[in-house]
């Protein structure tokens, strides 16, 4: 098998071989490459200690070198180097407490996850694959290096990433490297909110979001998201929908663009669900009030996960407003712009669409129809650049006070009764106008 490395790698290798040393492309890179894919870094790993490679390379960089990592720099960009290594006990479920270096290629490999990111490749030797992860890949199998239980009790963030390969490649889990996943899944409370988060982004933003069914079922989401657990253990009792809470929001979470806000959003849009059901006499389920509780629930959640300010604050707008039908027609349509904000459209309408699309079909046509029908009425009012807030109002704050009113609140409720004025009636946006309606 031939692989395709960039020249300053192929330059890397063949330094270090040129001095008497091994040294190979690793991991991910390999994989990559094997399954025809840009790879985003070339990783290399070598026998030569960090000292050695030093002395072989003009520009470098100790990024991390007491775990025998040294950067080597060639046009501006950085290629890391890591002399063959055995880890030592993980402690803290995370990070080994030392590191011993070793000329042994094998022995570097074994401390490595998963088969398809345990393979190196040179030009000189072809592909090393000592753990059959090229027979993995050919399977479309995530499978431990060796015991998969160790390799998750050194490491418990290697639950999180075994789903979202899955959810990235499209692969399964292994059964034996499952079944280590369900026993080791109470590791994960030793790794921190942030490492969580960025595997859980992935997770969602690949083809297969689904996958976090997986993570439900292998016991690892009660460790950071329990109310997902509640979601997926909620029937919904009624003829709009057909799945779990948990479920249906799976379902509306592969129906939409692979947008970090837009399917966090399609997987919290309904956890208050749960919290806000009652029954009626004919045994059919009601949710009222749960766009507001699963705002906030997404909120706490969000935060817990140490999400930053700005991904909260606009999956909690879409989450608020996911369930608000807007009836067709251009005033309609401009109220609600003005009520919910021009920055949630366009990207309401996806999350309503993808809501709707994961539904029973009762009634689908009609509501789809609707949304079409709001969606061009919004395109519209976008078109003729109709005012629907206070930013394209034809009279600001500082008219009001040229006009001799005196700063205030008093400023700001004139301000509203014009903007109800030209939501109501576009054409009357129109400075001479509203200052003559609206002042005395």
């Amino acid at each position: 098998m031939k692989i395709n490395m960039p020249q300053a790698v192929k330059e890397i290798i063949a330094t270090l071989q040129q001095n008497n040393y091994e040294a190979y492309a690793v991991g991910g890179c390999v994989r990559d490459s094997i399954l025809g894919r840009e790879p985003n870094d070339w990783d290399i790993t070598t026998s030569a200690s960090p000292e050695e490679v030093k002395a072989l390379f003009r520009r470098t960089i100790d990024t991390g070198i007491e775990h025998g990592t040294v950067t080597i720099m060639i046009d501006k960009v950085g290629y890391e180097v890591t002399t063959y290594r055995i880890d030592g006990k993980y402690e803290d479920g995370r990070h080994p407490t030392e590191v011993t270096f070793t000329r042994n290629l094998k022995e570097d490999l074994l401390r490595r996850d998963f088969t398809i990111n345990a393979m190196a490749y040179n030009d000189t030797d072809g592909l090393v694959d000592i753990f059959g992860g090229l027979e993995d890949i050919e399977r479309k199998v995530i499978r431990c290096v060796g015991d998969p239980r160790a390799r998750f009790t050194e490491d418990a963030l290697r639950l999180m990433r075994a789903v979202r390969f899955a959810a990235q490649l499209g692969y399964t889990i292994e059964e034996e490297t499952r079944k280590a996943m369900k026993e080791i899944a109470g590791n994960l409370k030793k790794i921190s909110a942030e490492r969580i988060q960025v595997e859980l982004v992935k997770t969602l933003v690949s083809p297969n979001p689904f996958m976090m069914k997986d993570a439900y079922e292998l016991g690892l989401t009660k460790y950071f998201m329990p109310e997902f657990d509640l979601a997926m253990e909620t029937e919904q009792r009624n003829r709009h929908h057909m799945y779990t809470v948990g479920e249906h929001s799976l379902v509306a979470t592969g129906h939409i663009r692979a947008d970090k806000v837009l399917r966090l959003t399609m997987l919290m849009h309904d956890f208050g669900k749960p919290l806000c059901i009652t029954t009626d006499e004919e045994g059919i389920d009601h949710y009222y009030g749960h766009p507001a509780k699963s705002e906030e629930m997404a909120e706490e959640i969000l935060h817990r996960l140490k999400f930053d300010n700005d991904t909260i604050r606009k999956v909690c707008i879409l989450i608020r407003h996911h369930d608000e039908r807007i009836v067709p027609g251009l005033k309609y349509m401009r109220r609600a712009m003005a009520r919910i904000g021009e920055e949630a459209f366009p990207e309401l309408f996806e999350v309503q669409e993808a809501d709707i699309s994961a539904q029973s079909n009762y009634k689908r046509d009609t509501k789809l129809a609707n949304l079409e029908a709001n969606r061009k009425d919004y395109e519209e009012i976008c078109a003729k650049s109709q005012c629907v807030s206070k930013a394209t109002l034809a009279v600001s704050g500082k008219d009001l006070i040229a006009c001799g009113m005196k700063p205030g609140k008093e400023i700001g409720a004139v301000l509203d009764a014009m903007l109800q004025e030209v939501i109501e009636s576009p054409e009357h946006n129109e400075k001479e106008y509203l200052l003559k309606k609206f002042l005395p």
